[in-house]
């Protein structure tokens, strides 16, 4: 009888032990969801959205905080899977854009010579050149 009261205690230490193990782990992070629109503190995309398959000539909607613009644009560009440039451009506002406020933006990104998985960038503008202004935002779309 003691051998299986023994068993018995060692199972239930290591259900325990799994239990606080599993309670101690952080929750995985949620992936985004492919199709649905780029939200960020700062900007919010609403075409093309996550994961979408676009044209060599993208059309890129949506909202940004008035700081990220300088002179009413900012720039915008597609990189391939190494990080290499594969166009660029910028979104404009025709809005009043010195506010802290969301302010909407569209724009034309063309990447002629590529097709295949890529990154839209949208970088806030930093004519200072200063790393401290430094921001951007980025999410996977494929070009076909």
């Amino acid at each position: 009888m003691t051998a299986k009261l023994w068993i018995a205690i060692g199972v239930l230490f290591l259900v325990v032990i799994l239990g606080a193990i599993l309670i101690a782990l952080p929750a995985p992070a949620e992936a985004p969801v492919q199709g649905t629109a780029f939200v960020s503190e700062n900007v919010r995309v609403d075409a093309p959205r996550m994961g979408e398959t676009v044209a060599s000539t993208i059309e890129v909607r949506g909202q940004a905080r008035g700081n990220w613009y300088f002179e009413a644009s900012f720039p915008l560009e597609v990189r391939d899977p190494s990080g290499k440039r594969v166009g660029e451009g910028y979104a404009m506002t025709s809005e009043e854009w010195m506010t802290t406020n969301f302010v909407s933006f569209e724009g034309t990104v063309v990447a002629t010579d590529y097709r295949g998985p890529a990154t839209l960038v949208l970088h806030k503008d930093n004519p200072s050149g200063l790393p401290e202004n430094d921001d951007s935002v980025e999410f996977s779309i494929v070009i076909k």
